[in-house]
């Protein structure tokens, strides 16, 4: 029976995805006296924090919480005479705390191998102890996963040296027991789980409320149950699904945050095993690995590498300093010893980045640490009776105020550390400086680390040649249009360009255009379980910096473990290239390997470069060289390119495979990235450092042709360089990650429209869940763009195609909204000709033409016979449930966003205010009957215009977490936009752009997303609270968790939605369609029996009464329109929203263009009347009398 009754990997459910936040904190005695109180101290912390905690749909099934404390001697003596065993003196036997099976023969079975494996290690067992429970008050799902749960006691041979001797051997046995048992492959194996193996500490956890968990574990109310450290956890998951195992603490930690960067550390630590090596464990250090079991969570797999770290010979400070450096690259003002000790240390091993409040124990010293970023709450204040007690709030304990001697908070990147030993309190500078100076790391930084402005220049440099730069282009697939919209503003400002209109072109997949495959995946980003970080205001805290060179052994620090070259970005250019390609310096030796396949041997030929790759760097690698050059320089008729990112993840992932991945780094010499996310993936992937040969070489020819005007060639490289570090950084920013080292080869990415198989052989662990192309597909359209340049035809071929994927072009790629159906649904809207509009509809379906998104891919069928349309659900009816989306006044005209909420307000439907608040005299009816006022008032993380008096106003108030457009991402009003009315209404500057901050600065967590919830119910009790995500995998995890705060509907938006301004890459490659997160999160919802506490609604390009059918069928109740709408008011689709010259005053706050505006809102009435009448008639098609009998009818 399994204690973790996750459901298998279904539909577009994935457990892999699920997360948790938590309330966490300590209770110690800095003088290391032991007593009971200590224990009832910090059960009633654990009971104050309920709230941190979760529960699904059984009030009495927590998510989880215990209790980590030091071995009770007393009590266990007095219970092992009890039970006919004697215990030897403290620490010098060891308790372990067994989850069991409930099947009597396979725990015997379990209980015999543990006994063998104790004998085997020299170690003497001693007996087991049932350990007493109350079952009573536990839920329905909480019981049924219920283990059997009982202590092993194990005293120690007459060998061992001292209580940290036997820990080791206490975690050489548990590692052994739990790869014959828990992973030995038998189906038995996965009801066995230890809790904690210990000569010092004891875990009492499970599936429990944080009340129940004294009163589930009867121990806890034994007087004899004597502790000075007592840690607690109480935790919100995003699922209902009973988990014992995953309660915290684990075996040396608690944790309330995210690992956001787990996948690259993961892949890294494992890697890093073939060279380990270690004094202490010795013969032994092979039992212990893998050091990090697959199926843990993030904090497992955290407390995985802690534990290793520590029993391999580090103190609990410096493994915690290792794992969670401060943000030592921009801190001026640090004092170098430390600073040293981080940057030494960052050649070691990359940070597990995320947002964090950690406590750490090994039962003498107690400590915790907070994330560079300070993006969980820790809190803490000292008695005068010596008791010191953490939490994630204030207020846990009820102590008299005269008795507490001081209060304090823990502060981003700080430790706090207690040794029960000394009895005193050790602060974060001297701690830190004692171990900073252990060794003499500056002295072993300025022998071996090389920063790469001391290399000498290389003597040899490829140069340009101008005659061939635009048959390479061709090969590589570049177009007229990122020439102008993409390297053009990168080398002229060094910032990404500014895009506006979201996106409404095809996926990558169903483009009939070739592609490059940076385009089969999306971004991922964070959103509600953990928050994005500002990379703009927070900049101190990111770092751009990266090394190459081997790595060697973590477990033996020397000073030539630092021997690396440091780069400033991992963007470079020629002649940094060559400095690194003809590096001269002891200890590195660099080759290149070309990637080519053979051009006419098509998919066959790609498949053997592939092979051949991994077999040349396996052999260059067992020569000592450590540094891989994968270059593609030299292409021709003959020989095509192997796709970059495929070679890059290929090799990556095979080296990884064959234990060699950190004996070198992997840079890349190729002519196709130019794209800020080109650079991301590739990064993500693997590699460090990439020289774009051709993008250079664009610019220098663009700058002769006079394309690119007022600066120079070096100073277009400069900005160029520039505008790709600082996009990349905001990039990992937005997945709430600090650091580009920390982020290569955490792929965070999606594949969407790639075969499961082929992302399994090379993009190893990355999502893909809707199948889609494989190797032969990759390979023809890689030779579509080879063949075409090596042609020895002229002509049009010749010529770059002029792109299309920005905006419409005629000879470019497909959009939904082009000329053709702008023009036919304005001329419905204006004329109220429902035949107009179903021409436009059957245009945006694709029935006659190629195929734009998912949904036009899924055939409706009937659930029976069809009905009259008389019987179906009346038309006023269903338009209660169509909204506009979120709009900000600023972003479009007065003129235009009241045409919007007067159009909703007439048909019973919402408008939404956007996040620029709203001007009070709309909330007075026009004399006319109309009403201006917007039904939905946003929440969003810059607060513009959220008063008291802007709340009460709402029927709906909708808190937004991310937006389909930019997830991730702030909004964004340029300065030009912010007239003085504006700023006005949104209380702000006029002139001075506003740019929202990423994260909700008061919503860390979900748990503090579920505070916000009860505030705006509080501040207006009729309303109903809305929250938006965007689709993303593992978005119905995030839903399940925003469900159980009492969000009321959540809103799951499509990427390709609309925007005023964003950067470019964000709109084409950041989050999902919507019917992908859709579709998940009303899964995961039903999973969880949470689906009847919410309102589903989705948006994103919605564009007709078929889509909303789909969107239906795959569980949304309410709609939403914001794209549509603004072209039945007049929008044109110039793309110009964020330079405030919209020529339809639309988009545009300029009085003179707002005069051109001639919307009007009957128009959005008819659109809406028109998809909903269109909606009425597929429903009687399909044998549906109302919209309740469609949600969720995916057999349809």
């Amino acid at each position: 029976m399994k204690h973790t009754e996750f459901p298998v990997k279904q539909g577009l459910y994935d457990p892999q995805f699920e997360k948790d936040a938590c309330g966490m904190g300590f209770v110690a005695h800095i003088k290391g006296r032991s007593s009971h109180q200590i224990v009832s101290q910090a059960l009633t912390m654990l009971e104050n924090m309920e709230h941190r905690g979760g529960q699904g749909s059984e009030p009495n099934s927590g998510d989880g919480a215990g209790i980590m404390l030091q071995i009770p001697h007393r009590f266990f003596s007095t219970e092992a005479d009890r039970l006919g065993f004697s215990l030897p003196e403290q620490g010098k036997y060891g308790v372990g705390m067994l989850f069991l099976s409930h099947d009597e023969s396979v725990r015997n079975a379990h209980e015999n191998r543990l006994k063998e494996i104790i004998a085997e290690e020299g170690q003497q067992f001693l007996g087991f102890r049932d350990v007493p429970t109350y079952d009573e008050m536990l839920g329905k799902s909480a019981k049924a996963a219920k283990p059997y749960v009982r202590q092993v006691f194990i005293g120690c041979s007459s060998d061992v040296q001292d209580d940290l001797h036997f820990e080791r051997k206490l975690y050489i046995i548990r590692r052994r027991v739990e790869m014959d048992i828990r992973y030995g492959g038998t189906p038995e194996g996965d009801s066995f789980y230890i809790s904690s193996l210990s000569c010092r500490k004891i875990v009492y956890k499970g599936m429990l409320t944080t009340v129940q968990v004294g009163q589930f574990y009867l121990d806890l109310q034994n007087e004899a149950m004597e502790t000075a450290i007592a840690l607690v956890h109480s935790r919100f998951s995003t699922n209902t699904f009973p988990s014992w195992e995953r309660a915290h603490p684990y075996r040396f930690m608690i944790h309330n945050g995210e690992i956001n960067t787990l996948r690259g550390n993961v892949n890294w630590m494992h890697a890093r095993q073939s060279l380990f090596e270690s004094e202490v464990f010795g013969e032994d250090l092979g039992k212990v690995k893998p050091v990090i079991n697959p199926d843990g969570s993030d904090t497992a797999m955290f407390d995985n590498t802690f534990e290793f770290l520590y029993l391999s010979g580090r103190s609990l400070p410096h493994v915690a300093m290792m794992m969670v450096p401060e943000p030592w690259n921009n801190h001026e003002s640090m004092d170098p010893t430390k600073k040293a000790f981080y940057e030494y240390h960052s050649t070691l091993m990359e940070p597990w980045d995320g947002p964090a409040a950690m406590a750490f124990t090994d039962g003498i010293q107690i400590g915790a640490i907070l994330d560079r970023n300070g993006l969980r709450p820790a809190r803490y204040f000292v008695t005068k009776d010596d008791l010191i007690v953490l939490s994630s709030e204030a207020g846990v304990l009820d102590i008299a105020p005269e008795d507490i001697l001081y209060k304090d908070r823990l502060r981003p990147g700080r430790m706090l550390l207690v040794d029960t030993r000394e009895g005193r309190i050790i602060s974060d500078e001297e701690v830190k400086a004692q171990i900073a100076s252990e060794q003499p790391y500056q002295n072993w930084l300025d022998e071996h680390l090389i920063n790469l402005d001391e290399l000498p220049d290389a003597t040899e440099l490829p140069e340009p040649k101008h005659d061939n730069v635009q048959q390479l282009q061709l090969s590589f697939g570049y177009t007229f249009e990122e020439l102008r919209k993409v390297l053009e503003p990168m080398a002229s400002t060094g910032m990404e360009a500014l895009a506006s209109m979201g996106y409404d072109a095809p996926l990558a997949v169903l483009s009939d255009q070739p592609q490059r495959l940076y385009n089969y995946f999306k971004q991922m980003f964070a959103q509600v379980t953990n928050p994005p970080i500002d990379a703009i205001r927070e900049e101190i805290i990111t770092s751009t910096g990266t090394t190459i060179g081997p790595e060697r052994n973590l477990l033996n620090p020397e000073p030539e473990s630092c021997r690396q070259i440091r780069l400033d970005t991992p963007v470079l250019s020629n002649e940094d290239f060559a400095k690194i390609r003809h590096v001269h310096r002891p200890g590195f030796k660099s080759m290149t390997i070309p990637i080519f396949f053979t051009a006419a041997d098509g998919a066959e030929g790609l498949r053997q470069a592939l092979d051949v790759l991994c077999e040349a760097a396996d052999r260059v690698i067992s020569k000592g060289h450590n540094i891989l050059i994968l270059s593609d320089r030299g292409v021709d008729k003959d020989n095509a390119a192997i796709p970059a990112l495929l070679a890059v993840s290929c090799l990556h992932h095979h080296l990884i495979r064959q234990g060699t991945r950190t004996k070198v780094s992997i840079l890349l010499e190729s002519g196709e990235p130019r794209e800020v996310h080109h650079y991301a993936l590739l990064l993500g992937y693997g590699v460090s450092a990439v020289n774009p040969y051709l993008a250079f070489e664009t610019l220098d020819d663009m700058i002769q042709q006079g394309l690119l005007r007022g600066v120079s060639h070096e100073k277009a490289v400069k900005n160029y360089i520039k505008a790709a570090t600082k996009s990349v950084v905001k990039i990992l920013s937005k997945m709430g990650i600090s650091t580009i080292q920390s982020y290569r080869g955490a792929q965070i990415f999606e594949a969407v429209g790639l075969r499961e198989d082929f992302v399994e052989q090379y993009f190893t662990r990355t999502p893909s869940r809707i199948g889609g192309i494989g190797l032969e597909e990759i390979a023809a359209e890689a030779l579509s763009q080879h063949h075409r340049a090596f042609t020895d035809k002229d002509g049009n071929d010749k010529v770059l195609d002029s792109g299309g994927d920005y905006q419409w072009r005629k000879d470019g790629e497909e959009h939904l909204f082009n000329p053709q159906t702008i023009h036919l649904l304005q001329q419905a809207v204006r004329s109220g000709d429902y035949k107009v509009y179903k021409k436009y509809s059957k245009l945006v379906q694709g029935e006659n033409e190629q195929r734009l998104t998912i949904r036009s891919l899924l055939k409706l069928k009937p659930v029976g016979t069809s009905i009259p349309l008389d019987e179906v659900e009346s038309l006023e009816s269903i338009m209660k449930r169509f909204k506009t989306g979120a709009m900000s006044f600023g972003s479009i005209s007065k003129e235009a966003h009241e045409s919007l909420a007067i159009a909703m307000n007439r048909i019973g439907g919402k408008s939404n205010t956007g996040e620029g608040g709203e001007d009070p005299a709309r909330y007075i009816p026009d004399a006319n009957g109309d009403s201006r006022r917007s039904a939905i008032k946003q929440v969003a993380s810059g607060r513009f215009g959220v008063t008291s008096n802007y709340l009460v106003n709402a029927d709906e108030i909708q808190i937004k977490m991310a937006q389909g457009a930019k997830p991730g991402e702030g909004g964004q009003l340029p300065g030009r936009k912010v007239y003085p009315w504006v700023a006005e209404v949104r209380g702000s500057t006029p002139g001075v752009g506003l740019i929202s901050p990423p994260p909700h600065h008061d919503i860390y967590s979900i748990e503090d997303l579920a505070e916000l919830i009860y505030d705006l119910k509080n501040s207006n009790p009729r309303a109903n609270i809305n929250v938006k995500l965007v689709s993303e995998v593992g978005v119905g995890t995030i839903a399940a968790g925003v469900a159980k705060g009492r969000a009321d509907i959540i809103l799951v938006s499509g990427y390709d939605g609309g925007t005023g301004a964003s950067p470019q890459g964000s709109i084409r490659h950041a989050g999902l369609p919507w019917e992908l997160g859709l579709a998940e999160t009303h899964q995961t919802l039903i999973l969880n029996n949470l689906r009847d506490r919410v309102v589903l609604e989705t948006d994103g390009k919605m564009l007709n009464g078929r889509d909303l059918a789909v969107a239906a069928l795959l569980g949304a109740e309410e709609y939403g329109f914001s794209t549509a709408p603004l072209i039945a008011l007049g929008c044109i689709m110039m793309r110009v929203c964020q330079m405030d010259t919209c020529p339809v005053g639309v988009a545009t706050q300029n009085p003179e263009l707002r005069k051109n505006f001639m919307g009007d809102p009957v128009h959005v009435v008819n659109f809406m009347t028109f998809v909903g009448s269109e909606l009425r008639e597929i429903m009687a098609e399909l044998g549906f009398r109302t919209i309740q009998e469609m949600i969720g009818r995916t057999d349809c």
